[in-house]
């Protein structure tokens, strides 16, 4: 087979197309922001051709009729919902087994108190809440430091990232 500037065009369609659905794939399957240095752990991509992709999904996603889309945060992205659709996404998520009732229960509590000492929530929500603080930390969803004895809970912005929130909903008037 000769290799002429058409097949050459179309072999590199082929490897742009293969190289935009692992980005994609590697985009969905997280459910959170990547850093460029994740996306080329897991793509095995060069980071410029990262970032040129990327750039050519966001096209797509923007010009395509579609419910997703692709969000920036300083140098990470992730695959996300178009705001329009985040009522049925809430939805979905209240009903999943993604977090279980108890520790939905305890991040409310964290929600409402924040910041607050671990040890208070422990006293509410009893001793199971320490498993479900390092759940939710682990996540990123929760911001930790030492206080002491113990450690002082508050939301990520991660957290308002997550659940679709602008962090004004959920901070406590204070009158």
């Amino acid at each position: 087979m000769e290799l002429t500037s058409e097949t050459q065009k179309q072999l590199d369609l082929a490897a742009e197309t293969k190289n935009l659905k692992k980005i994609e794939a590697s985009l969905f399957l997280a459910a959170r922001f990547l850093s460029l240095q994740e996306i080329v752990m897991l793509t095995d991509l060069n980071p410029l051709l990262i970032r040129e992709l990327i750039d050519k999904l966001q096209d797509k996603y923007s010009q395509e009729n579609s419910a997703m889309l692709i969000v920036k945060r300083d140098d990470s992205w992730k695959m996300d919902v178009k705001q329009e659709y985040t009522n049925l996404i809430n939805k979905l998520a209240t009903g999943s087994a993604e977090f279980t009732k108890a520790e939905q229960e305890t991040l409310a509590v964290i929600a409402y108190k924040q910041p607050v000492k671990q040890s208070i929530i422990i006293k509410i929500r009893g001793n199971k809440a320490y498993d479900h603080v390092k759940h939710f930390v682990d996540l990123g969803l929760l911001k930790s430091k030492k206080q002491g004895h113990t450690q002082e809970l508050e939301l990520s912005p991660d957290f308002y990232d997550y659940f679709h929130l602008v962090k004004k909903q959920l901070e406590k008037k204070e009158q």
